[in-house]
Order: C-alpha cells, then structure tokens, then sequence
C-alpha cells in the first residue's frame, strides 16, 4: 500500500520554542488517522506539513510522494483536500453554499467567471446529499448555523476527489446533535474503501468517528503513541499524552473518556 505521509525526525522550532520534535509517522492510503493531544501540543503544526502548508525546520517530509522543499507546493496543494478554521475564514459571507463547495473545483474561494461543467456540478449535488445539505444549496455561506457550515466545509474539502483529506477539529463548536450528524456523514465517508486517506484533529476521544483505524497521541511536540487504533487508545496512553489520571471507556466502535481524580 501506498505511503501518504512519511515524516522521518520532522522538527519545527519558532524562535527558541520547539513545537515539533523529531517526528516519525507513515500513514497509508487505506488508513484513516486521528490526532490527539492538548491545546499546544503540535497537532495543528502536523497537519500543516501534511497538506504543505507549512515546511519542517529540521527533518524531511513527504506528502503523496512528494518530498517537501523538492516540490511545488502549488500543484501538490490541490491533491489534499482541507478543512480548518483559517480556510473556513477565506469564504465570503454572502457566498452561496453550493458555490462554496463548487469553487473548490478551482482552488478558489469566492465565485467570480469560472465555468463549471455537468461532471462538476453533479459531484458538487452528490456532496451536499451525503451531508444532507442539499436544501442549503441557495442559501447564503453566512446565514448558515455553525453545523450547516461545517458540513459544507467537509463537502468542499471533497469536491476536488483529493487523495489525502485533512480535517482540522471538524466537531468544534457544535452542539451534541449537530456534532452526531457530522460524525455519521464522517462515518460513512471513512468506511468507504473509495475514500482517501483521512487525518482528523481533535481535543476529545468522543469526536473520533466509527471507521477511524490508527491513532497517533502528541505530548510537547513528541509523538508518546502511534499505531492501531485499539492499540493507541488505552487509559494509560491518554493520561501519558494528557497528563492527568484518564479513564477510557468503549461503547460499540465510539471512545469516551473521564478523570478519575
């Protein structure tokens, strides 16, 4: 199987403070990856690098086969589908939602003079069905609820039919049902084998959609677990990465975890 991202010792420092260090990860194109870690730990940095949006200070990357710093960075980008906060800030308020979705065809946020064909428009149509946000279609980006918006982030970080798709804390800021909805779209997209590879960030074990297969845990830069999901996702490992007393529970294929001091 194909390798996506291969970090051999990925360091990054910002002035005298180090965000990464010494960083070793290989995911394959099948798998589908969940960061965890505290606020701080690097996670976010991580994800930069893999959609080559960042370059290590120290360290090689490779992305797609890609090595960065031996690469255009401009046309690796469009292979990576993204969804983050600083991208979901780019798009215009007063754009409409399948437009949105539509322009990542392009690699541009906001609709100008582009011409979109039939192919285009029918992939941008199936997206909105999956996330159930075919009735938005019209609406404007900027009157949509936090939950509608995150659906159509996910939809537009698709729409180019990426190879790799990175996915920065998707749930924050949802409320339990919304968060739910989300969770069961991600779900079905990580149980297809005709899906790409998937890195998804987040704070909170509950946020790990069904379907997910490996893990890594990030304490202070340092990677302190790695591997199956099973494996990785212990009370041991999440006290280590968190750095308090944590007790995980399993309900079917869903994690949750609570202090136990």
């Amino acid at each position: 199987m194909t390798s996506v991202i291969e970090f051999d010792n990925v360091s990054v420092n910002r002035g005298s403070k180090q965000i990464l260090d010494s960083v070793n990860w290989r995911a394959q194109a099948d798998e589908r990856w969940v960061l965890l870690g505290r606020n701080g730990a690097g996670k976010t940095t991580l994800l930069q690098i893999a959609g080559g949006l960042m370059f290590p200070s120290r360290g090689t990357a490779r992305i797609l086969g890609e090595q960065l710093g031996r690469v255009d960075v401009f046309e690796l980008r469009p292979r990576i589908g993204l969804c983050s906060a600083a991208l979901s800030a780019r798009i215009p308020d007063y754009e409409k939602a399948r437009d949105v979705i539509l322009t990542a065809a392009y690699a541009v946020t906001g609709r100008w003079r582009e011409e979109y064909d039939e192919v285009d428009i029918a992939r941008a149509q199936d997206l909105m069905n999956l996330f159930e946000i075919d009735h938005l279609a019209d609406r404007v980006y900027g009157t949509l609820s936090e939950g509608e918006r995150k659906r159509v982030q996910i939809s537009r970080a698709l729409m180019a039919d990426p190879e790799l798709l990175l996915l920065d804390e998707p749930s924050a800021g949802l409320d339990l049902g919304a968060r739910e909805e989300l969770l069961a779209a991600l779900t079905e997209i990580a149980r297809d084998p005709k899906s790409p590879a998937i890195v998804l960030v987040t704070h909170h074990v509950e946020e790990i959609p069904e379907g997910f297969t490996h893990g890594l845990l990030i304490k202070d830069g340092h990677v302190s677990a790695t591997g199956r999901l099973d494996d990785v996702m212990t009370s041991e490992n999440l006290s280590e990465a968190f750095g308090l007393q944590l007790e995980i529970s399993r309900h079917g294929q869903r994690f949750s975890a609570h202090a136990t001091q």
